[in-house]
């Protein structure tokens, strides 16, 4: 599939900012199953520097400066994005999730041993025996990583109700698991708090979804803003796998890939500090479309 992709923030502030200084991780990754001939990103007002480096997770990311009185803050990524089918089948052999606990902690260098660095709490998804007690309910003894992987991921999307006024972005990851609601993000740290309490490794991929659906197919949960989903690593020779607890299926095609991390706070799409703002207003656009479709 090929997708035109816009994505437009817009900061509106109380008082005058002066300075500010900002992150944007805005720019799709290029992976496996992915490509990005084409991408853009508009900074309105102009800013006075501009630089891009790659961070430690291999996100490319985007640092500027504004200077001079401004009551507003534009930011519009444009993409085109190629992304080609990629799903891993629930029944595809994987070796039992100890084993991947287990070499996730060797001595010797090998992908399960560098995947090992998501196996550890972070700064929004802490590890507690209560999370790894409930992924317990379907990490049997001896359990394949996919299989059992996918029946949290099918639990979670069961027994947790997708409520947008239940949480904000600063609601704690316990909070979110007694209150059994949330949205995207609330689901996905769920998940890896769950999974890193069991050591497994598990990161936070942000990203984008259809936003309007084939003839035929439903309209996935939370196609008009960013989204969030979960990654395992089941393996060297499965690798990493995607999971989507907010709709429960597997990523494929009707998935884009921004970034990951190691929660949220990593890969933020825009981040920043400003000087003089008093309180702020954010609007926030997303529009995933077939690249046939005019925008």
């Amino acid at each position: 599939m090929k997708y035109r992709i816009k994505h437009r923030t817009e900061y509106v502030y109380e008082g005058s900012v002066t300075v500010s200084h900002h992150l944007a991780r805005l720019t799709p990754r290029v992976i496996h199953s992915q490509r990005c001939p084409w991408h853009s990103l508009e900074i309105f007002p102009i800013p006075v520097a501009r630089t891009v480096h790659v961070d430690a997770f291999g996100n490319l990311t985007t640092y500027f400066e504004i200077e001079g009185k401004h009551d507003r803050l534009e930011v519009i990524a444009r993409s085109f994005i190629e992304v080609s089918q990629h799903l891993v089948k629930r029944t595809c052999a994987s070796p039992a999730w100890e084993e991947i606990r287990d070499h996730c902690h060797s001595p010797q260098l090998s992908p399960t041993s560098e995947a090992g660095g998501f196996c550890y709490a972070s700064a929004l998804v802490p590890c507690s025996p209560r999370f790894a007690a409930y992924a317990r309910q379907d990490f049997h003894d001896g359990r394949p990583i996919l299989d059992a992987t996918h029946a949290l991921m099918e639990r979670v999307n069961r027994e947790f109700v997708f409520d947008s006024k239940a949480t904000d972005v600063s609601t704690p990851v316990m909070v979110v698991f007694e209150k059994k609601a949330g949205v995207c993000q609330d689901f996905a740290h769920l998940m890896i708090a769950c999974l890193r309490s069991l050591g497994l490794p598990a990161r936070y991929v942000s990203g984008y979804l259809e936003t309007t659906p084939p003839p035929g197919q439903k309209r996935l949960i939370g196609a008009d803003a960013s989204h969030a989903w979960v990654s395992v690593y089941c393996g060297d020779g499965v690798g990493w796998v995607d999971f989507d607890p907010t709709n429960n299926l597997m990523p494929s095609h009707r998935h884009v890939t921004l970034a990951w991390g190691r929660d949220f706070s990593d890969v933020s799409p825009l981040r920043g500090v400003t000087l003089g703002a008093g309180d702020q207003k954010l609007i926030v656009s997303v529009d995933v479309a077939p690249a046939e479709e005019e925008e």
